[in-house]
């Protein structure tokens, strides 16, 4: 049974290293399909009427998700559950939401976790973080074109979105430092160019060494 997960700044690359990484594993990729998210444009038109009702949404989709990966043979995720609570706390942080609704959505998170620990396969073999310079983030959210998504610094709420991206590109720093529910491997993505059969081969290969050693170190722990 194998589950890798992808994570990292929104634009890092998640979706297609996810889906070269399940073709080259011959695995399933589990995608959560954004262009079908009925809220997220409306949460960046107005990010204090929407944003906890986008983060309960996320949350419910890859709660979804996480429990049929481990539940599943071999899967990789384009993104997980594991930071959700992030972007939640990054919105609290820009008074997006209030500190109840905050409260109540990490209570949820908590007990949706601890279902997790319950299963057979409780984590991920893999964490595979994307890493990103701020400069390409803006490239890269440029590039491709979501018109909701794309920032005009000459505008009010322009300044407030970069606020907000420069705030969730700092934060996300912190955040793989801290995260300890499996192993983990940070690429850094501004060295490569996954579409270029060279730079996807590196990287391919570092993942899989860091796979490997998960794998190892698990034995290990079962034979304790």
């Amino acid at each position: 049974m194998t589950v890798i997960v992808l994570a990292g700044m929104i634009a890092a690359g998640k979706s297609t290293v996810s889906a070269k990484l399940a073709h080259e594993l011959g695995t399933d990729l589990m995608i959560e399909p954004v262009d079908e998210n009925p809220i997220l444009p409306l949460y960046y038109n107005n990010k204090e009427k929407y944003a906890f009702l986008l983060q309960i949404y996320f949350l419910n989709e890859r709660f979804k998700l996480i429990k049929q990966a481990l539940k599943n043979n071999k899967n990789v995720l384009d993104r997980s559950i594991y930071e959700d609570e992030l972007f939640t706390r990054i919105n609290l942080m820009e008074d997006n939401i209030t500190q109840v609704e905050y409260d109540v959505y990490k209570d949820l998170l908590d007990n949706m976790l601890e279902e997790i620990e319950d299963m057979p396969k409780k984590a991920p073999d893999l964490l595979v973080y994307l890493d990103i310079t701020f400069e390409k983030f803006l490239s890269n959210l440029a590039k491709r074109g979501r018109v909701f998504e794309q920032i005009d610094e000459n505008t009010e709420k322009g300044k407030k979105d970069l606020a907000y991206f420069k705030l969730l590109h700092s934060e996300y720093q912190k955040w793989y430092e801290e995260y300890n529910y499996s192993h983990k491997i940070k690429i850094d993505m501004n060295k490569y160019d996954v579409n270029k059969k060279e730079d996807w081969d590196q990287v391919f290969k570092l993942i899989m060494d860091a796979f490997d050693e998960s794998l190892r170190d698990q034995e290990k722990n079962k034979q304790k």
